[in-house]
């Protein structure tokens, strides 16, 4: 019985070992990725990149963030002063025949209709430090840097002799370069543009009066280059000529700032006021419904004032042209009724 237990231990013991190496042998590939896998896994893991964005072609999404485009697009839009002035047209000056400033309208307008007249409006803007009336638009009180004389005013509303609202490009000035030909909204425009209105140092506005950038320019000489810049972007924006001493002292002026820029027009005021006023200079019996008839005949046309030429269209009208005539063109230009 003892032999018979230990034959058949020995069978048992073969046929285990036969199971045993009937197991299939490790797949090596298994064996190589899940050594990678705890490789990866004990690898500090390196960060992952960004993906990077290829600017596109249009405007709307590359380059400078909105704000700074748009500033650069406004400088870039101005240009400098000395471009815009070599744009302007130099003329002699026209007769201060019929000037006065009650033509360039009442002082001071209410010309944006916000219930306070332009002087105080440009005191507010200009002035630190302010107290205002009661009722809300008279400044009473104030301080301001003035740029004209590089000295420090104590304003107090009454006295006169502290501030005046400088008309940059003066009236007389605006009214010999192009400004008799126009109607009072125009002009009045003008007189209460804030573009062409700063704060200044009452002596030194009056000691200007009606002078061009050829007779007066501020005794404060850093101030100088914006002051010009500023009288060429206003005669820019009303189509204003200048004289040929006039532009040369402006040249002169900004070849000591070539890149000064044109000063932008950050109001937007209109170049015409909607208030019904008149024109103080037009005699009343001076028939206003309609403007002179156009002569025409005999192959000849004849216009007897510059009303008759834009009439019908023709205006302006240059030397050559049926119409033109000498009565017309006051400046001697050949171009009349510009």
């Amino acid at each position: 019985m003892k032999l018979k237990a230990v034959a058949v231990g020995a069978v048992l013991l073969v046929l285990v070992g036969q199971c045993d190496d009937a197991q299939p042998a490790p797949d090596v590939r298994d064996s190589s990725q899940a050594r990678a896998g705890a490789e990866r896994s004990a690898a500090p893991k390196a960060p992952r990149a960004r993906p990077r964005r290829t600017p596109s072609a249009s405007p709307t999404t590359s380059g400078p963030s909105p704000s700074a485009s748009a500033t650069a697009g406004q400088q870039a839009g101005r240009g400098t002063a000395l471009a815009a002035l070599g744009l302007l047209a130099v003329k002699g000056r026209a007769p201060m025949t019929g000037y006065d400033r009650d033509r360039f309208g009442p002082a001071w307008l209410d010309a944006d209709r916000n219930g306070c007249d332009t002087r105080n409006d440009v005191l507010r803007e200009h002035l630190s430090a302010i107290t205002v009336e009661g009722n809300g638009c008279v400044v009473a009180t104030g301080a301001y840097d003035d740029p004209y004389t590089g000295s420090r005013i104590d304003y107090r509303q009454g006295d006169g002799f502290l501030i005046d609202i400088d008309h940059v490009v003066s009236l007389g000035n605006a009214w010999a370069t192009g400004a008799f030909r126009w109607d009072i909204t125009t002009r009045a425009a003008l007189a209460n543009d804030h573009l062409n209105l700063l704060p200044a140092d009452a002596g030194a506005n009056r000691q200007k009066g009606d002078g061009d950038a050829a007779t007066w320019l501020p005794s404060n000489k850093p101030f100088r280059c914006l002051y010009v810049a500023r009288q060429v972007a206003v005669k820019s924006k009303y189509d204003l000529w200048l004289t040929a001493p006039e532009k040369a002292a402006t040249e002169r002026v900004l070849a000591s700032c070539p890149d000064q820029l044109l000063v932008a027009d950050t109001w937007g005021a209109p170049t015409r006021v909607d208030h019904d006023i008149s024109d103080p200079g037009v005699p009343a019996s001076m028939p206003t419904e309609s403007p002179a008839p156009a002569v025409v005949g005999g192959g000849s046309t004849y216009f007897e004032n510059c009303d008759a030429a834009r009439s019908p269209g023709a205006a302006p009208v240059h030397l050559g042209d049926p119409g033109y005539g000498t009565h017309l063109d006051r400046d001697g230009d050949g171009t009349a009724c510009e």
